[in-house]
């Protein structure tokens, strides 16, 4: 009974939440703010803006990275870090699937699947994701003449591994995508019969190859809670690095270069209930270094209610459009659901407003939670008997120790110390 009445109480704060968010994208007025938007941030749209193919890939999945505005990259804490950071995969605390909705803009909407899991300091994902958007083409009288959908499905798997992990310093986590984009162009209509022409899709139709790469290094810095998790993570990625080819079915030639991108960002804990994430982007031309887009900045903000649910906020600067975004996580038993609101303004004064929805299931951590509590009850063991000066025995303990985790340093400090006293005692016998 207990049970029921705290998940009637979660599912009334999260739907209340959402509820303030719908009522608020509705009460906005944008009537006051045309001049302000355009003279402040005309100057950040570049002339190079909408040159490279395969926007999609720019398009977030949704869930927890765009309710923190996609300062993600030195962050990655959940299974959207394949979009952002293919490092983070060799740190997670838990396996995890999840699903993925974002109705985008213009009736658009971006669907996707995405799972990952972690087998010591061995990390492995993937997901599959897929943006559609409906096309319809009428002739010159209204008449419909073709109606399907154009479509960019994207596959990718993902592996890392966290080099150098101790108990102070997490280690140095080195992340890679391997990723493959089809771009699907539905057949269209001569101008003259508006008969369907067979194939004229086809050679508009597209397919991508490309990598990521990403770092992650996780350390303590002013650090005012008591945790074994480090407050601090600084993340680097190159998304997107490839090339598309295009016109299947007549002459197949090198599409437009690809959203190829370099972050840098990092995030920072000051208290256990607060994360804080920073982002900076650079696209990058891998064609002509020299006809790269404006860069773009993202700041998130996490604060964690009650041990079930947080609130989320984020802000990013990309070209002329500041987009602004607000969300809700809650957990309920191993499902964690996020509710995110995003609104796009434009110096235009055209604002975008789109939903995403996400829920991710927790699937456990592979033993790891119990290993460290035997890990821990062992070390103990040992401190005690180094108190009672039992060193022999403290060095037993210890041993035992490394053979669960050879990364605990505390255990090793302490046979050296161990001895070390060892060692001066023979001595004074000696003497």
């Amino acid at each position: 009974m207990r049970r029921m009445k705290t998940t009637k109480k979660i599912f009334s704060l999260f739907w209340l939440f959402t509820a303030i968010c719908l009522n608020n994208a509705v009460a906005l007025d944008y009537t006051d703010l045309p001049s302000i938007l355009s003279d402040t941030f005309h100057d950040f749209t570049g002339s190079n803006e909408g040159t490279s193919s395969f926007r999609s890939l720019l398009i977030p999945m949704g869930g927890r990275s765009e309710s923190m505005g996609g300062a993600f990259t030195g962050l990655s804490d959940d299974v959207s870090f394949i979009d952002h950071n293919p490092a983070a995969s060799s740190i997670m605390k838990e396996s995890e699937l999840a699903v993925f909705h974002n109705a985008w803009i213009a009736d658009s909407n971006v669907e996707t699947i995405a799972g990952t899991t972690r087998f010591g300091r061995i990390g492995i994902g993937g997901k599959l994701s897929c943006f559609y958007i409906p096309f319809t083409e009428y002739d010159s009288f209204g008449n419909r003449t073709a109606g399907s959908y154009y479509s960019e499905t994207t596959a990718a798997i993902n592996t890392s591994c966290n080099f150098f992990p101790g108990y102070t310093f997490k280690g140095l986590a080195l992340g890679f995508n391997a990723k493959v984009s089809w771009r699907s162009v539905p057949d269209y209509a001569d101008n003259d019969t508006n008969d369907i022409i067979s194939g004229s899709g086809l050679e508009q139709s597209a397919i991508a190859i490309m990598g990521d790469i990403g770092m992650m290094v996780q350390f303590n810095f002013m650090k005012f809670y008591s945790s074994r998790d480090t407050n601090c993570r600084i993340g680097l990625s190159l998304m997107n690095a490839g090339a598309a080819l295009t016109g299947f079915g007549k002459r197949v030639q090198i599409d437009d270069p690809l959203p190829t991108i370099a972050s840098f960002g990092l995030s920072y804990k000051l208290l256990d209930a607060t994360t804080f994430s920073a982002e900076f982007q650079q696209p990058i031309n891998l064609f002509d270094i020299g006809e790269h887009q404006l860069f773009s900045a993202s700041l998130g903000a996490e604060i964690k209610i009650t041990n079930f649910f947080s609130a989320l906020a984020g802000f990013k600067l990309k070209g002329g459009n500041p987009r602004f975004s607000i969300g809700g996580e809650f957990d309920l038993f191993n499902l964690r659901v996020n509710a995110n609101y995003t609104l796009d303004l434009s110096s235009s004064l055209n604002p975008a407003n789109h939903f995403s929805l996400s829920a991710k299931l927790k699937l456990g951590d592979n033993g790891r939670a119990k290993k460290r509590a035997e890990v821990d009850r062992l070390y103990f063991m040992g401190v005690e008997e180094y108190a009672k000066r039992n060193y022999d025995k403290a060095i037993l303990h210890w041993q035992q120790t490394l053979k669960l985790d050879k990364f605990f340093d505390p255990a090793k400090q302490g046979i050296k110390n161990a001895r070390k006293y060892q060692a001066m005692l023979k001595r004074m016998e000696q003497i």
